[in-house]
């Protein structure tokens, strides 16, 4: 049983699988100034989850506890903090990647990581949005300023990132094409998908031409080889933000642009998500959801590749 001043959380003292994974009593952050506490009620996992585990990332050599994507209840605000009173029900993104934690009870945040949580959705709905639908957000409509009427190939369209971002891509009044194994396209006809293409029989720059904007969300020689269908001044934007100097070089000789990003914490961002999910524009996929203690078990689900949306731990 915890005390009024500690709190369960998912930590790791070396990389590695998910067995490195532990349940751990830590003590209970209190918020700073401009910082709220919230209680975690749920949160999402998404793949930089698992690969900081294995590999300390950005965030070098553990202890540390994963995640990113949050909802749940204000717990107490620090000074300053004006838009939020404890009660309110929030969801948001802790900074990327430094404020990372909210695999636990409670978490400390800037209070300009997040907004109301939408009235239509639940928590595990909440929490499954915040990271992949402001990484889409970010990319497609800040990055790549897509119009009504443009087209945009969204790679793996039926994971995490792809499957919010078709869902955007939708809401910006775009025709859009989205990869996936064939037996995921009735799923992406679904979120609204307009052309789906099996990636494991088809090569997607034999049957994609005049692309306006391509979101890649796999990396390496994808992003490369993506170049290939954009229009003369059409943009792939790669969210994996490490890489070959050759992606811009290539851009550039091929009268195209190219971008890599990382998601960023925005109050702005996460306002535009919530009206989406609010007006039922945006509504995640949830491949499955986990009691916090079980953490691992969804690291093990999430790295087979194949889930179709987003995992989900839950503490209640």
């Amino acid at each position: 049983m915890n005390t009024v001043n500690t709190m369960r959380a998912i930590s790791q003292d070396v990389l590695g699988g998910p067995e490195v994974l532990r349940e751990v009593e830590l003590e209970r952050p209190a918020p700073r100034p401009n910082e709220v506490l919230v209680r975690v009620r749920a949160a999402g996992v998404n793949p930089t989850d698992w690969k900081h585990r294995a590999t300390g990332g950005f965030l070098g050599a553990p202890p540390f506890v994963l995640g990113w994507d949050v909802s749940g209840t204000v717990e107490a605000t620090g000074i300053g903090v004006a838009a939020f009173r404890p009660g309110d029900e929030v969801f948001g993104m802790l900074s990327y990647p430094f404020g990372h934690g909210s695999h636990a009870e409670y978490v400390c945040a800037p209070a300009r990581a997040f907004a109301p949580k939408p009235a239509g959705l639940d928590h595990v709905q909440a929490g499954a949005l915040p990271l992949v639908s402001l990484t889409a957000w970010q990319a497609l409509v800040e990055l790549a300023d897509l119009q009504p009427g443009q087209r945009v190939l969204i790679h793996a369209a039926a994971g995490g990132v792809g499957h919010a971002a078709v869902q955007i891509a939708k809401s910006r009044g775009a025709h859009v094409i989205g990869t996936a194994s064939a037996g995921k396209h009735d799923f992406l006809r679904g979120i609204g998908v307009d052309e789906a293409i099996d990636y494991r029989t088809t090569d997607f720059t034999e049957a994609v031409r005049d692309a306006d904007v391509v979101l890649d969300t796999l990396g390496g020689d994808n992003s490369l080889r993506s170049l290939r269908v954009l229009r003369p001044g059409g943009i792939v934007v790669s969210i994996l933000p490490v890489g070959s100097d050759e992606f811009y070089e290539e851009a550039e000789r091929l009268g195209v642009r190219a971008a890599r990003m990382l998601v960023d914490a925005d109050r702005t961002g996460m306002r535009a998500i919530a009206d989406l999910a609010e007006s039922g524009a945006l509504r995640p996929t949830i491949a499955g959801t986990f009691p916090l203690a079980e953490a691992a078990k969804a690291h093990e689900l999430g790295e087979t590749g194949r889930t179709t949306g987003k995992l989900v731990l839950v503490m209640d």
